[in-house]
């Protein structure tokens, strides 16, 4: 799908379609409409069409099942990395690992599409919630109040994806709600123009969104907003060639502060049917949220659990109906552990029965040892609310104070300011959950960038953040070496252009 065609809706919104389909001029007549337009928003990066599980599509081109947000992002930030190898042949899926891809990709063209489709929806809903519209339809009072609430939850909504279009893209095209409906070529943004774009947003809304942990869990609040000024800052020297870590340690800190906490819960109970009651959620920031008998799709959590169970591991011990027998990880990233799979670091979540440690062949399922982090089962080994076991409850962290801890040590040894021994501390409350005691603490002298990268490895695997991390350390391409990356078995450096996702070519002609 083309650039163009995204931003070509009907540009006369006042016409009455001769299939009498609901216009602006009429669906906000329902004054639950406001409501229902946030919840389309946030079921975004969740959902990939109009119905579940399928059968009416955002987008046009790809499965839905692949053109789902959270499951593409998720193969761009993990499967082009150590973390993650999949097993299929679908079209170009393998020149991800490989990082061998051109701008024909359709993963990484749907990705694109994806991102500028939710950005077209935001833009959409900021024209039709201006005073002026309002005022015409005679909205005022509590409910004028509960839409400015949701403009600024749009306006983070819609920061996000320009993130997540700045960080894969580079320099994606660019329009807002003050640009024209109708078909038009909308012009490129340099990237560190777009980040200034986003700073500037999320600025906007810090103090006019909902405060931190008084929203309802799944809608953004004063901590997400915190949440992703830390992640622009920490990579800003990446995005525009100068440093912000001090703004990293100011807002890792307002997050920190803001009342979350690391629970008195083993690490899986982050990743279970039931994390959003289990008492993981307290350290939970903002997730994509997942509901098995209401928000079904073949992407996002369904395709997360499903695609790791294959060999001999038993779908049933994961609350699912079936295996796909496609995501695994490379021995290099098990290696991150000490001692491997049997590491008394119980965040090596690995399937080992009848899996080979090293990756002979990306396309046998047993070669590469899978990775049972993700399960639709509670604390109890209970199945989640879909009975036919096809799809999850279980939600997608996408933000969560670990990643505020981390993001804070980082800043401290790149010169951000703040306190080593609050870093160390920091980091030893993670030490301590995953070893259930204090023998894998460190000093202050084990503090350093070395370690932080493999510490998020550790702790953030398979949370989409791994090719974000490893370009701010310059281990993405021209250093870092892992199995099949370069599309050889023992993996090669690639080239450093790849560091950015081309723009497609679909869109480039």
């Amino acid at each position: 799908m083309s650039t163009i065609l995204l931003w070509s809706c009907q540009d006369d919104l006042e016409l009455k379609p001769e299939d009498n389909r609901e216009t602006s001029a009429t669906v906000f007549d329902n004054p639950d409409s406001y409501r229902e337009f946030t919840a389309k928003l946030y079921a975004g990066l969740s959902l990939s069409g109009q119905q579940g599980p399928s059968g009416n599509a955002d987008l046009q081109g790809l499965d839905e099942g692949f053109s789902n947000y959270m499951r593409l992002f998720f193969k761009l930030q993990e499967l082009t990395t150590d973390e993650a190898v999949i097993g299929w042949n679908d079209g170009t899926i393998k020149d991800l690992h490989s990082q061998t891809w051109t701008s024909g990709n359709e993963f990484i063209r749907t990705m694109y599409s994806r991102l500028l489709y939710q950005i077209a929806l935001t833009n959409e809903f900021l024209r039709q919630t201006t005073d002026a519209k309002l005022d015409g339809r005679g909205v005022s009072g509590d409910l004028k109040s509960e839409i400015a609430e949701y403009r600024a939850e749009a306006r983070f909504l819609r920061a996000l994806s320009y993130y997540h279009a700045m960080d894969l893209f580079g320099n994606p095209p660019f329009v807002t709600e003050e640009d024209p409906i109708g078909a038009f070529l909308p012009p490129q943004i340099k990237r560190a123009d777009l980040f200034s774009y986003i700073e500037g947003e999320l600025l906007a809304i810090e103090s006019t969104i909902v405060p931190a942990r008084q929203n309802e869990y799944g809608r953004a609040d004063q901590a997400a907003v915190w949440m992703l000024l830390s992640k622009l800052y920490l990579n800003a020297e990446v995005y525009t060639g100068q440093g912000r870590y001090t703004d990293v340690i100011t807002y890792t800190t307002k997050v920190i502060q803001a009342g979350y906490s690391i629970p008195d819960v083993p690490y899986q109970y982050l990743f279970l049917a039931d994390n959003d009651t289990n008492g993981a959620q307290e350290e939970v920031i903002f997730p994509i949220t997942f509901d098995g008998l209401n928000t079904q799709a073949y992407g996002g959590m369904t395709f997360m659990i499903h695609a790791s169970i294959g060999g001999s591991m038993d779908p049933a011990d994961f609350g699912v109906s079936s295996g796909w027998a496609g995501l695994r990880t490379t021995q290099q990233f098990v290696d991150l552990f000490p001692g491997g799979a049997e590491s008394e670091d119980k965040r090596a979540i690995f399937y080992t029965d009848g899996q080979k440690k090293e990756i002979d062949n990306i396309s046998v399922f047993t070669d590469g040892y899978a990775v049972a982090k993700f399960k639709n089962v509670d604390i109890n080994g209970e199945q989640g609310s879909d009975s036919t076991g096809e799809f999850p409850d279980t939600d997608f962290p996408m933000f969560r104070l670990a990643d505020a801890y981390l993001m804070y040590a980082e800043a401290v040894l790149r010169g951000g300011g703040g306190s080593t021994g609050q870093a160390v501390t920091y980091i030893n409350e993670l030490k301590e959950r995953a070893y259930g005691d204090s023998s894998g603490n460190i000093t202050a002298s084990d503090l350093t960038l070395d370690f932080i990268i493999n510490e998020r490895g550790r702790e953030l695997y398979w949370e989409a953040q791994r090719r974000t991390d490893l370009i701010r350390f310059n281990l993405f391409t021209e250093n870092g070496v892992w199995a099949f990356k370069g599309g050889v078995p023992q993996g090669t450096t690639t080239a450093s252009f790849r560091n950015i996702m081309p723009i497609p070519a679909s869109d480039l002609v």
